[in-house]
């Protein structure tokens, strides 16, 4: 288990470092106009304790970095627990499967409903609100992943793979329609607010989070491999 710990985290530094790269490329252009438009709509903005070339630099990289960390310990733990148990793949696929859903989880399907909004959207005195929703919409998404699971293996034996994986996709999407149908709406853009910039952060956002996910399921799988041939 610590063999397995230690090497989710180092996935975990790896992904961060590129998650930053692509970040600082395509999302720090974004957010700065997001900026921008903030402060030219809002006169009374307070400025940032923190200059802005160190929030784009330092402060990104190290943001990137500590939440991919934690993120690829955590999905160590998660392999460890499904490595063996809930399919009889190697430990690179198991792995890739792993980080697929998790980015389906923590990613994807939360950004159907709550996509991330540049600065200019969204006063201040509402982010708890839209991070508690935020947080509440992936813990839907993980159960609903954990049920779908269950039934699958539940239906495997009396309807085969390609049907319970049918049965199991389907359960999961009327879980999630359901829990978007009830949770609030997402906040809406100000019809002044460039929609092209709007776009292009959102596409931003997830495309850092595709390569964490995408850098961790692959770079564990392969030092997970080893560890696990050698024993």
């Amino acid at each position: 288990m610590r063999a397995l710990l230690v090497r989710g985290m180092a996935a975990g530094v790896a992904a961060g470092v590129l998650a930053f790269v692509v970040a600082y490329l395509v999302g720090e252009p974004q957010l700065q106009r997001g900026i921008d438009f903030a402060e030219g709509t809002d006169p009374e903005v307070v400025p940032a304790p923190v200059s802005r070339n160190v929030q784009a630099t330092l402060g990104l990289l190290t943001g990137t970095v500590l939440v991919s960390v934690a993120m690829g310990g955590l999905f160590a733990l998660v392999f460890a627990y499904a490595y063996g148990r809930v399919s009889s793949a190697g430990a690179r696929a198991t792995s890739a499967v792993l980080a697929a859903l998790a980015f389906l989880a923590v990613s994807l399907v939360p950004f159907t409903k709550y996509p991330p909004n540049p600065p200019g959207i969204g006063g201040a005195d509402t982010i708890e609100a839209r991070s508690l929703l935020f947080i509440a919409m992936i813990a839907v998404t993980v159960i609903a992943l954990i049920a779908a699971s269950r039934i699958r293996r539940q239906c495997l034996n009396r309807l085969g793979p390609w049907n319970a994986s049918i049965v199991a996709a389907a359960v999961f999407v009327v879980l999630v329609a359901i829990a978007q149908a009830i949770l609030p709406s997402a906040e809406a853009a100000p019809a002044t607010f460039p929609a092209e910039v709007l776009y292009d952060f959102r596409i931003a956002s997830l495309a850092v989070g595709g390569t964490i996910w995408l850098a961790i399921g692959l770079g564990f799988g392969a030092l997970a491999d080893g560890v696990l041939r050698d024993r």
